[in-house]
């Protein structure tokens, strides 16, 4: 009989982690193509209390982040096991490279965003989508 194999905790979350920040940084950039500006919590010069795009982005980084360190941590500790199908990680690899592909050809498109400002908002983005990913990540292993 083969022996169950298990990946180390820190090698789980951390790759977990890394996985729910580059999605998040992915849905940052093709929000950011769409309209959907990080930024424009910062900006002084709106009259409405709080603009929409701004909220939704922020919610929407943060729920890519947590659900992307979760379903990466759930998928590797079943992975050791042999229970993903074969269909299945096919399915996931392709839309993990679909969405970077469409996040990479975001990125190098002209920005409407000043430099400075695109700067500012892609690092708050990068923090909200690594500590999301991390209690993702942490919520499935404590399950697991």
């Amino acid at each position: 009989m083969a022996e169950t194999i298990y990946f180390p905790r820190r090698l789980i979350l951390g790759a977990a982690i890394v996985s729910g920040v580059l999605l998040a940084l992915a849905v940052h950039m093709l929000g950011a193509r769409y309209g959907l500006d990080l930024g424009g919590l910062w900006r002084s010069d709106t009259h409405e209390f709080m603009p929409t795009g701004a909220a939704i982005a922020w919610w929407l980084i943060a729920t890519v982040g947590f659900s992307g360190g979760y379903f990466t941590a759930t998928l590797m500790q079943s992975a050791v096991d042999g229970q993903i199908p074969h269909r299945m990680r096919q399915f996931l690899i392709a839309v993990g490279v679909l969405l970077l592909a469409g996040a990479g050809q975001a990125a190098s498109a002209p920005s409407a965003v000043p430099t400075f400002a695109g700067v500012l908002a892609a690092l708050a983005a990068l923090c909200l989508g690594a500590v999301m990913a991390f209690c993702g990540a942490h919520f499935a292993l404590r399950r697991g």
